[in-house]
């Protein structure tokens, strides 16, 4: 076990302690007709827009591949940070069709 992975322990002079990791284990990826997914428009400064796909539950792996996918379907660049993949522009109308033809339930939110 490598010793990037043992965080919170420095030093133990007990002899007997053995390292035990926390059990953080990611939410399984659920099917996509399970997905929620809302789709907003963030303005940016600088007259700037991002479409922005929230509700997103599963690992992320998932959804960075997610984020790749509609990124390609939109022609844009973007990136997928904080559970949320950003993508540059308004394409919600491109990624709410991208989303239902895949089986997602997803839905504009926001004004």
């Amino acid at each position: 076990m490598s010793k990037k992975n043992r965080t919170g322990i420095v030093y133990s002079t007990n002899p007997d302690f053995a390292y035990q990791p926390d059990q953080e284990s990611e939410t399984e990826t659920l099917a996509p007709a399970q997905q929620n997914l809302k789709i907003w428009l963030v303005k940016l400064g600088g007259n700037k827009v991002v479409t922005t796909v929230r509700g997103f539950v599963g690992t992320e792996s998932d959804l960075g591949d997610l984020g790749k996918k509609l990124k390609a379907a939109c022609g844009a660049g973007g990136s997928t940070k904080d559970d949320e993949i950003l993508i540059q522009g308004d394409h919600r109308d491109k990624v709410l069709a991208w989303l239902s033809d895949k089986g997602y339930k997803a839905k504009k939110a926001g004004g």
